[in-house]
């Protein structure tokens, strides 16, 4: 980030323009819309110019640049190309915040592309890179914000002492506020039912006076990409008081949360100390004691092989309340994000989910079963153990040449694919150095044969194949 974005204060403060033409009208009819004194520097202005001149609503300073004219100045905006050098060095000289439009290295600040809601508003800056591109995402944010936004956070505003009196300050003042700009309060608002709002409003306030219950919600994360977590995922992680995370979780997941959200790490490391599941389980239970929304924030989905049956029996021993948020499970992502079909008509039509770990080391599963003509499989936590998997399997009576579809990373722009047979499994992961996490399918290979996506070589394998690199 070069820019760093901030509102700055105009109230009463002088804001200088020099230039008379569209450009200058451009910046002043963005500056109108404060309550700036707006300075003017032009040997002759535009006709719109002018009839703001007229109505008192600009100061036509002079007509012709000097540094003086800056002085006092909150900003300045040069709109005249000639000047652009000598306004810069004078507001530069003084401290003044400059921009010299469309000359970016004169400039030290940049005018962002902006929604109004007054007193919302929303600016989104490209740096200068993409102004087609801002003004695109604008449009957009416009027709997502009604127009009586502003009157509703106004009214927000002769609220805030009454609200203050009334409802304890922390998570019970932010879950009223929440309920004020995104719930049944501001429908009844936008809709002028005078009459709802009052009621509801009433009802939000008793409600949120009361003490506080702290509550968990634990939350599937999807397999990595950030994209593919689901809009109540991401809504969970903005009402978070705390967020209890796994080691997978990327930080442009975490990004998705409130910045003030308190965050605890407790992932697992193989063969490195970790958190004991009984451990998270108290902090589950302590931070939600303390009246306190804590999210828990898991890789793929909380009840595959997440271990979220387990934390929410411990909660539920408690008497503290849970909700569940499904994810996207890594078999499903890892699958989908390389094209690989988990049933299919006249191939497979089932798909079994197992785990290659447990806490005593190898998961111990019917694996005479799994080895019959026509199973296939997705095993979770498998890298370590694939050795001794594929052994089992092996000795099961499994064809060695059953087709492997190895997907590390997956989702993510480091996210490898390795295709192999059940025989050299093990030396595939060993040569490709793969440590996960990692989702190996066995019985399965992609529909595709694109170029990133060779097909699967039908002779027993020797050595390894490594079919997509690194992104």
């Amino acid at each position: 980030m070069r820019y760093f974005p901030l509102f700055l204060d105009l109230d009463d403060r002088k804001a200088v323009v020099v230039g008379g033409g569209e450009e200058a009208l451009r910046k002043i009819r963005l500056l109108l819309k404060t309550k700036a004194r707006i300075n003017v520097v032009a040997n002759a202005l535009h006709d719109e110019l002018s009839s703001y001149l007229k109505d008192g609503r600009i100061i036509w300073l002079a007509k012709s640049f000097a540094p003086g004219l800056l002085d006092d100045a909150a900003l300045v905006y040069s709109a005249d190309d000639d000047l652009h050098h000598d306004v810069a060095i004078a507001a530069r000289d003084r401290g003044i915040p400059v921009n010299a439009v469309d000359d970016a290295a004169l400039s030290t600040f940049i005018t962002p592309s902006i929604v109004d809601r007054d007193p919302v508003v929303v600016a989104i800056g490209t740096e200068g890179t993409s102004p087609v591109l801002g003004m695109g995402l604008r449009s957009r944010i416009e027709a997502l914000l009604p127009q009586a936004l502003g009157s509703l956070a106004e009214a927000a505003s002769h609220l805030r002492q009454s609200v203050a009196e009334r409802v304890p300050h922390g998570n019970r003042r932010r879950s009223f506020w929440q309920r004020y700009f995104f719930g049944s309060i501001r429908d009844s608002f936008l809709a002028g039912d005078t009459r709802s709002y009052t009621r509801e409003l009433e009802a939000a306030l008793i409600d949120d006076s009361s003490p506080s219950v702290g509550r968990v919600s634990l939350v599937g994360a999807g397999p990595g990409d950030p994209e593919l977590l689901t809009l109540k995922a991401q809504r969970k992680l903005q009402e978070a008081d705390v967020i209890v995370h796994d080691r997978l979780i990327g930080p442009g997941i975490l990004e998705l949360a409130r910045r003030d959200a308190i965050r605890i790490p407790v992932g697992k490391t193989p063969f490195a100390p970790s958190p004991k599941q009984s451990e998270i389980n108290a902090i589950l239970i302590r931070e939600a004691k303390a009246g306190r929304h804590v999210v828990r924030l898991k890789g793929g989905d909380p009840y595959v092989f997440g271990r979220g049956g387990e934390e929410q029996a411990a909660l539920a021993a408690q008497g503290i309340p849970v909700d569940v948020v499904p994810g996207i499970t890594a078999a499903l992502g890892c699958a989908a994000s390389i094209g690989l079909p988990l049933t299919q008509r006249g191939r497979n039509l089932s798909l079994t989910l197992l785990t290659g770990a447990s806490e005593d080391g190898l998961a111990q599963h019917d694996w005479a079963a799994l080895a019959k003509p026509g199973q296939a499989f997705a095993i979770y936590m498998g890298v370590n153990a694939a050795g001794d998997i594929s052994a089992e399997l092996l000795d099961a009576g499994i064809d060695h040449l059953t087709p492997v579809t190895v997907v590390e990373n997956g989702t993510l722009a480091n996210e490898r694919v390795m295709m192999c047979s059940i025989g050299s499994l093990w030396e595939t992961l060993a040569l490709n150095g793969v440590e996960g996490p990692a989702i190996i399918y066995v019985g399965l290979k992609p529909a595709t044969t694109s170029a990133d996506i060779l097909p699967f070589p039908a002779r027993e394998a020797t050595g390894h194949q490594v079919l997509r690199a690194a992104s």
